[in-house]
């Protein structure tokens, strides 16, 4: 690697994981960043903490610690991570009927599904059938009445068919109506705020100075292209947002569990190290163990409807069956990001991983930066 290179990188790494920082030195070398973080926390402290590159296009200004990229569909684990409190109070259980606390959700068969079935892709409202666009989303109510009152494009509790942006909804409208928050302030004051952990559902005008403007992948299939079913079409194309709408304000402030979460790596390593090892952060213990195996014990193994691909969905997180997506440990869970955005916890190494990024890559599961620092860094924990 040339000098030159190396200098950009910032941040540590302890003894032995050098290779991590090597890994992620390399991503930039092959012309694949723009600016990333990476980070990987254990035993209350980080084994890697890094950064480097840019936050813009341009290139005039520097990626740092605290810069802040959309992180796409690795909210989900956040969102994921909010209901799992609301099970920890003993407010919901992921058995109960989704009738039990929002009985409008029953329309058109929906009756029949569980909060679990819901988290999990199951309600067959990966999108609704009238007509939407991108501002749709930002007017939760609006939209949460929408989902209520859909009728599912598949029987619900059948199948799962990812709701990549109208998981949203369901997550947002359980909270608020459980604790009279919104999503976005729940976890600004139950979590970000008392364990200063540095993410936004709905970003504060305060920290827009700090957001990481977001690049659209080069050669990226369509998501909406030939070969596709009707179910896929529709639900990547109703609406069909570009991969540089987190750029708007608008999207910026909307809270939107699904895809609009801000935030850097380490502050998603730390989180979800924290819940992988059953340990407090800054006082304050999150979930128990049993929530933490609730959370991640299996609603449903199939093909996705929507994705096309094999998989095996906890309520609201991807567990790893295999070890082929988070490492080698099938315990591991944790979800990724469009564009290839990650955070992963690991209970049987107790460690929280997290990756994040502007420059967006084309695939939709398996982005080769994410899987190399993912080889790397467990290479190190074995050491």
């Amino acid at each position: 690697m040339s000098g030159a290179r190396v200098l950009e990188i910032k941040g540590t790494v302890v003894q032995g994981f050098e290779g991590a920082r090597d890994a992620f030195a390399a991503n930039f070398e092959k012309g694949g960043e723009v600016g990333a973080s990476f980070a990987v926390w254990k035993d209350g402290d980080y084994l890697v903490d890094l950064w480097g590159g840019h936050a813009d296009s341009a290139l005039s200004k520097p990626w740092v610690r605290d810069t802040l990229p959309n992180v796409w569909s690795t909210t989900k684990a956040v969102g994921a991570l909010c209901i799992a409190m609301l099970v920890e109070r003993g407010l919901l259980s992921y058995d109960d009927k989704i009738t039990k606390h929002w009985p409008e959700f029953g329309a058109h068969g929906k009756d029949v599904l569980t909060v679990g079935q819901v988290m999990s892709h199951q309600s067959g409202v990966s999108t609704v059938r009238e007509p939407l666009k991108t501002e749709d989303l930002f007017d939760h109510d609006k939209m949460a009445r929408r989902m209520a009152a859909a009728e599912p494009l598949w029987k619900p509790g059948t199948r799962s068919g990812y709701h990549a942006l109208t998981y949203a909804f369901p997550t947002g409208e359980l909270v608020k109506r459980l604790t009279g928050k919104s999503i976005g302030q729940f976890f600004r004051e139950e979590v970000a705020g008392p364990c200063e952990i540095d993410f936004h559902i709905g970003l504060p005008d305060s920290a827009d100075d700090r957001a990481a403007e977001m690049l659209p992948a080069k050669n990226a299939a369509p998501l909406n292209g030939d070969g596709m079913t009707d179910i896929q079409k529709l639900t990547f194309s109703n609406p069909a947002p570009s991969a540089t709408a987190p750029n708007d304000k608008a999207w910026r402030r909307a809270e939107l569990a699904s895809a609009g979460g801000r935030g850097s790596a380490s502050a998603l390593a730390k989180l979800f190290g924290a819940i992988a090892q059953d340990a407090p952060l800054h006082g304050k213990k999150l979930i128990s163990v049993a929530t933490r195996d609730k959370l991640a014990a299996e609603q449903i193994a199939n093909e996705d409807l929507v994705l096309g691909l094999p998989g095996s969905w906890g309520a609201g997180v991807l567990r790893n069956v295999g070890g082929l997506l988070y490492g080698p440990n099938e315990s591991t869970f944790g979800h990724s990001g469009w564009g290839g955005s990650f955070v992963l916890c690991d209970p049987k190494a107790g460690v929280g991983m997290a990756y994040v990024m502007n420059q967006m890559g084309p695939d939709l599961a398996g982005d080769p930066r994410a899987m190399a620092l993912l080889a790397a860094s467990y290479e190190c924990l074995r050491q």
